[in-house]
């Protein structure tokens, strides 16, 4: 089927933006955002084109680790709202025509869950092996040596019971454990849940993490490691993650989802190309979506990034849908990676590639992390590995809305602080002027969704060198785009010896240079990225 009779997915075609809602918007002055929060700000995510908005957990929660340890899979943290309210957003979302994706966590659950409660109570409660326990080494340490990624040991000991329980991630994050077939059934039935409400799909968290090697084996040291990376990187965590049997849990998750119409899982999967695409599944029975980072894990460097998008097209499996991401809660900002700059040419990147572009909120405004006094640190990650500049608060911080009080994200003292320069760029500021990046990006995403070629069309590299980047888009029967980035901050020229073409350039860094004919070369300013109509190109 050629790609303009094609039907497209809402996923496939749309672009997803995620929420941190303890910093999108708060509408009762608390100083923490929340659902009412996210409701009135629905028109500016319309304005900006956004299909789907993708919310970090909303579920009840001792915040240990801001929400990723949940209480109650079936709730709203009263901070947040109600349970009405969450129905009102549900509603509202689709209402203007957008999507509404939840996280799932099912790796861990707070130790303050009931299950765990029950679990730790006693070595013969019936919920005991909803979780990991093993028993201590004949010297008393733990049963092997895996580490938490939040620092130290991911074994702590239960005094109550003598035996350790595993934690991935915080010992306040117990692991469930996926062995047990009561697990999976209860995790699934939670899907189902939020489901028949009308909730349009997961971000299922840490999902390389759900299984461990029977064996319990020592995880092998990392030759790599230095003095600058979290202690959890120590070790190659080869036996803590993506065990085989991961992929029949991933299976029965899509199961679920297939039981209803049009409904995502989205995988957040740090793995190399080869492992994270065997997460589609066979015959793309898995994750729709396996979370690809190489955007955010990469150096920002053309040839690297080149060889990159050409390996991750070639190793998609037929049929499977690409996808791709600059920015999110656990990763610093793009302009904090590679400078205000050359943000604007990533916006491009991820906008013209083919496949599923995701935002994090603030990137289309170009916010940076925020430094956070060493006092004023939240984020769990940098309390337990001090010195190391290893906090994620930096890139959750409010969002700037306007130049009010506090960026117009609340009335009283935000939960962290602002952007220094929130008073003179902000989106208000950005939606009304035509050289911000708010508006590269409402251009980019209007091009992107009229049309055909650069939404859903066939990716063809044109060419690379130590500076830029260039390829083709295009779909049968519609106009094809060519795409050229310099990711440096030097000119550069594009001269290419495989192609012939003569175009419009319609999308420039320079809005200046929109609506100029270009013919078969294009000199490129510093950080410059532009996209080209053609009226006509070949292959020489």
């Amino acid at each position: 089927m050629s790609t303009d009779q094609k039907q497209y997915l809402w996923w496939q075609d749309g672009i997803i933006y995620q929420v941190y809602p303890r910093s999108f918007q708060d509408s009762n002055g608390d100083g923490i955002g929340d659902l009412q929060g996210i409701i009135q700000r629905l028109p500016y995510l319309q304005q900006l084109g956004i299909k789907a908005i993708w919310i970090s957990p909303i579920y009840p929660s001792p915040m240990a680790d801001f929400g990723y340890d949940i209480s109650d899979y079936k709730g709203i943290w009263p901070t947040f709202g109600t349970m009405a309210d969450f129905d009102q957003l549900l509603q509202q979302v689709h209402a203007a025509g957008m999507r509404l994706i939840l996280d799932l966590v099912p790796n861990h659950s707070s130790d303050e869950h009931p299950w765990f409660i029950e679990s730790r109570s006693s070595r013969d409660n019936p919920k005991r092996d909803w979780y990991i326990w093993k028993d201590a080494k004949p010297d008393g340490s733990p049963p092997n040596n895996w580490l938490s990624v939040f620092g130290g040991s991911a074994w702590e000991w239960d005094e109550k019971t003598k035996q350790y329980y595993y934690h991935a991630f915080l010992v306040k994050q117990p692991d469930l454990n996926w062995r047990n077939p009561e697990v999976e059934k209860a995790i699934l039935d939670i899907m189902r849940f939020w489901l028949d409400k009308g909730v349009d799909g997961f971000r299922v968290d840490a999902m390389w993490h759900l299984v461990k090697d029977a064996q319990w084996r020592d995880n092998p040291r990392n030759p790599e490691y230095n003095d600058t990376m979290a202690t959890y990187n120590q070790l190659l965590p080869v036996y803590s993650t993506d065990q085989p049997e991961m992929h029949g849990i991933v299976a029965a998750m899509r199961q679920v989802l297939d039981g209803y119409s049009e409904r995502l899982m989205i995988a957040e999967i740090y793995l190399p190309i080869h492992r994270l695409v065997a997460y589609y599944g066979v015959n793309n029975s898995e994750a729709h979506l396996p979370f690809n980072f190489l955007l955010i894990s990469l150096p920002w460097d053309a040839r690297q990034i080149a060889v990159a998008i050409d390996e991750y097209e070639g190793a998609l499996p037929t049929d499977a849908w690409p996808n791709w991401v600059i920015g999110n809660h656990d990763q610093p900002r793009i302009t904090s990676r590679v400078g205000r700059e050359q943000a604007l040419v990533a916006a491009i990147l991820l906008l013209t590639l083919r496949g599923t572009p995701t935002l994090y909120y603030g990137d289309e405004i170009g916010m940076i992390d925020v430094p956070i006094p060493p006092e004023e640190v939240q984020d769990p990650q940098g309390l337990n590995m001090p010195g190391k500049n290893l906090s994620r608060d930096p890139e959750r911080t409010p969002m700037l809305w306007d130049n009010s009080k506090n960026a117009g994200f609340t009335r009283s003292q935000p939960w962290l602080r602002l952007d220094r320069a929130w008073h003179r760029d902000n989106a208000a500021m950005q939606e009304n002027d035509f050289y911000s990046p708010f508006a590269l990006y409402r251009r980019l995403i209007q091009w992107r969704q009229r049309e055909p070629s650069l939404k859903t069309g066939s990716y063809r590299p044109v060419y690379s060198d130590h500076q830029m980047i260039a390829y083709i888009r295009e779909a049968p029967g519609h106009t094809a785009f060519l795409i050229v980035l310099n990711l440096t901050h030097r000119p550069c020229y594009f001269t290419p010896a495989t192609i012939s073409f003569k175009g419009v350039i319609v999308v420039d860094i320079l809005p200046e240079l929109e609506q100029i004919t270009v013919e078969n070369s294009i000199d490129l300013s510093g950080d410059e990225g532009l996209i080209v109509r053609l009226d006509e190109w070949k292959p020489k």
